[in-house]
């Protein structure tokens, strides 16, 4: 028997998906249709005879007959009166157009009299009683409702037994058979040794009478765990476009409704399904909602989230067989999920998928740039090396706002102050022109980042400067970006200290210039103190010993405040706060010392920042080397009028540079006139 293609079993799917969609269903709408259309028929076009039936009155019969008023009478023997001692009479009579007919019974002694008055009034007397046609409509009315009612209630059991219904579909799972759309393992970048882990999966799936000769078991469950953005559900629906088998996905969170046993009806409907198409791929996205370790819930009471646990590993390793079926899931979380779940024979692969690295994040920006024009200009090398830190989703966010500013601006292609604007959009939001700081306050916020800008230069092990800038952004009145020179893993005791001594720089300057400090360095301290309380109570990097006094934990989900655990008592507690002050305090001084022997320095960048605002790492080190920023080269035509531009401007820029220059012992009414432009 040849072997089937996985794309020829995907289509047989959909086939059978939409297979007899007009069948038995749509008979019973077309009954029920013919059963509408019948009753207004009846309703408006049949007449009814009598429109009013009264109750039964002898003595008005008598009065009718006696004044002529009766235009016809009906007789015959009451229904079960064998001996006719009783007989129904009716007596028709036209009342404001509308046809009446009283009814009464009258023994057979007073039958006489009521012929008597007929004949003597020329009133017809027929021995039928008047037409019930009106009668017979009303019962094949409510007939004909009720016929209607039972077929709408079979109709929605019909359609719940289909599927076609989603009231009556609580326990179909709602996993998805996603369409083929073409990605393979070149459209996902920065994760080479994640995919060679992946790839014997693929293998498995493609040929798999090799491992079973070999009587190798491919694991059943692959774990992808990572940070947000890092490529772990691309990666999945990668392996499915390279096996080339149906794709099932499904969110952690659609396994739990309001209902109790819900859950599990739709793990078990799930493994069916998959069991019909196998071999296939099941991915449970943020399997975390619904893999979370059993009794960890702080509300009580009976956990319908734990039913649905307990079907899942009973589906994934129970006494049924599932071969063929190889579930994906991806957290970033891995610490609140249930051990059973982790245990080989479930997920025997945990693959850990991190922010990329430099060479990582370098081929990203590759396949993210494959639509997109770049200027000559911009080398993708040098974006990776400014990113550390930026996961897949980042980096393509990155270039989506780099094109973006480009195409605002109506250009043909991305250039490097796109990118750079984009950058700082990411990082730090967008720049607020609206936000006008007074110039007091401007001055404080150039000389606070001047002195970052300082000790990063100054200081051996202190990251290195790459742009310092004044414009507000976000919650920032400005802000110095500080990139390592090369990524590493392993940090130093004194790359630590001097990190902190750099983070403390900006209020130093600010009281070391105006005598006065301001609250815009409370972010600074809150980064400076977490470093100093790591280096205390985890990384044993103080006098109190290579002791780890906090221990971070995420057992129970509760919140950040919760997943650190105390295990010290006061009096050490009162230890570690003075180790933190003592380390804080000691970088404090050392900042005080490295600005006050290079406030010529300070005072320079704080008034190139106030000049230009922004100032860019090749900028900052021309102002260490030179004392000022050289004229810039612009490619302007050769007419006069643009001569004429060419030249003024530069004489701006050269006052400007002799401004710089001279800021420290001349005033400006030492400076040269400008033509203006």
């Amino acid at each position: 028997m040849p072997p089937i293609n996985p794309k020829d079993k995907i289509k047989s799917m959909k086939k059978k998906s939409s297979f007899n969609k007009k069948g038995p269903q749509s008979i019973g709408i077309y009954f029920i249709l013919f059963i509408i259309v019948l009753g207004l028929y009846g309703f408006l076009f049949i007449p009814q005879e009598t429109q009013k039936i009264e109750e039964p009155r002898y003595e008005q019969l008598l009065s009718d007959l006696e004044s002529g008023k009766i235009v016809s009478l009906y007789v015959q023997p009451v229904d079960g009166e064998d001996n006719q001692n009783m007989w129904s009479v009716q007596g028709e009579m036209m009342v404001d157009g509308k046809k009446t007919i009283y009814t009464a019974n009258v023994p057979n002694s007073e039958l006489s009299r009521i012929y008597d008055l007929a004949l003597s009034n020329n009133i017809e007397i027929n021995n039928k009683l008047a037409s019930s046609v009106g009668k017979i409509w009303s019962f094949l009315s409510y007939a004909l409702i009720t016929v209607l009612f039972l077929g709408v209630i079979m109709f929605m059991f019909k359609s719940a037994q289909r599927g076609n219904n989603k009231a009556f579909d609580f326990g179909k799972s709602r996993a998805k058979l996603s369409k083929q759309e073409g990605i393979s393992f070149e459209d996902v970048a920065g994760n080479d040794e994640e995919k060679e882990e992946l790839v014997e999966v693929v293998d498995f799936l493609k040929s798999p009478a090799k491992y079973n000769e070999m009587g190798a078991r491919v694991p059943k469950g692959i774990l992808l765990v990572g940070p947000p953005g890092t490529g772990k559900t691309l990666l999945a629906r990668a392996v499915a476009g390279e096996a080339g088998v149906p794709f099932y996905s499904i969110s952690g969170s659609d396994f739990v409704e309001m209902f109790v046993g819900v859950g599990a009806s739709r793990v078990r409907d799930m493994f069916q399904t998959a069991k019909k198409t196998a071999p296939c791929i099941i991915f449970i996205d943020e399997i975390d909602a619904v893999g979370r370790q059993r009794g960890a819930g702080m509300g009580g009471g009976h956990d319908e989230r734990e039913q649905t646990l307990n079907q899942l590993l009973v589906e994934m390793d129970g006494f049924g067989p599932n071969s063929g079926i190889i579930v994906m899931a991806a957290t970033n979380r891995p610490d609140v999920l249930d051990p059973a779940l982790l245990r080989p024979g479930r997920f025997d692969r945990q693959i850990t998928i991190g922010r990329p690295d430099v060479k990582g994040r370098e081929a990203i920006l590759k396949v993210h740039a494959r639509n997109k024009r770049l200027a000559p200009e911009v080398r993708l090398e040098d974006i990776a090396r400014r990113t550390p830190g930026f996961s897949g989703a980042d980096l393509e966010n990155l270039l989506n706002e780099s094109a973006l500013l480009a195409a605002r601006e109506n250009r043909k292609e991305i250039q490097m102050r796109d990118v750079d604007e984009a950058t700082d959009r990411v990082m730090m939001g967008p720049a607020k022109k609206s936000k006008v700081f007074s110039p007091k306050e401007r001055r404080v916020v150039a000389y606070h980042e001047a002195g970052h800008a300082v000790v990063g230069l100054k200081l051996e092990n202190a990251e290195i400067v790459h742009k310092v800038t004044i414009i507000p952004r976000g919650e920032a009145g400005g802000y110095a970006l500080m990139l390592p020179e090369e990524e590493t893993y392993l940090q130093t005791k004194q790359d630590l200290l001097d990190r902190i001594t750099g983070l403390l720089a900006g209020r130093v300057s600010e009281e070391l210039t105006f005598h006065q400090v301001t609250t815009g360095a409370h972010n600074d301290f809150q980064k400076a103190t977490a470093i100093a309380r790591a280096m205390v109570t985890e990384y044993g990097m103080s006098k109190l010993g290579p002791i780890q006094y906090e221990q971070r934990s995420g057992n129970v989900f509760l919140g950040r405040d919760y997943n650190k655990d105390k295990n010290f008592s006061d009096h050490l507690a009162r230890q570690i706060d003075e180790a933190i002050h003592e380390i804080i305090s000691e970088c404090y001084e050392r900042c005080r010392k490295v600005l006050e022997q290079n406030q010529d320095l300070v005072k320079l960048i704080a008034e190139t920042l106030l000049e230009y605002e922004t100032l860019t790492k090749e900028q900052i080190d021309e102002l260490v080397e030179k004392g000022h920023l050289e004229t810039t080269a612009y490619t302007i035509s050769s007419s006069n009028k643009d001569d004429k531009k060419q030249a003024n401007f530069k004489l701006v820029r050269e006052n400007n540079n002799y401004q710089l220059k001279s800021t420290l012992t001349h005033s400006k009414d030492e400076l040269p006139p400008i033509e203006e432009l």
